[in-house]
């Protein structure tokens, strides 16, 4: 699983989480690498926040998607967004799943185990 957070309070717990689940992670506190780590750790899934510096949840889920060798990789957004757009236009991304921050543990989880 690729991790892309920038709050290292988040990301630790994401990775925890998934590793307590049985599942590799490569956590990425920077968007701007998260296409080129992908492209390096070929990910069962990507698990991206929106809100990060320097480029946008949006941008990467846009790139991820337009890139032939990560096109068909799910992405799950998890976001403080909760607005009555947010989750629409995060899966006219492209995301396959949308998850609001803070975060149920429960539901996290299965959403991972949804897209896998």
């Amino acid at each position: 699983m690729l991790v892309v957070e920038d709050n290292e309070l988040n990301l630790k717990l994401f990775c925890d989480l998934l590793r307590a689940h049985g599942y590799e992670t490569a956590p990425v506190r920077d968007g701007r690498e998260a296409v080129s780590t992908a492209r390096t750790f070929a990910p069962d899934l990507v698990i991206t926040d929106i809100q990060l510096p320097h480029i946008s949840g949006l941008d990467i889920i846009g790139r991820m998607k337009s890139d032939g060798m990560l096109k068909k990789v799910p992405i799950m957004a998890v976001t403080a967004y909760a607005g009555q757009d947010d989750e629409a236009r995060v899966r006219a991304a492209g995301a396959n799943a949308y998850v609001t921050k803070p975060i149920s543990v429960m539901r996290f989880v299965e959403e991972v185990q949804a897209l896998i």
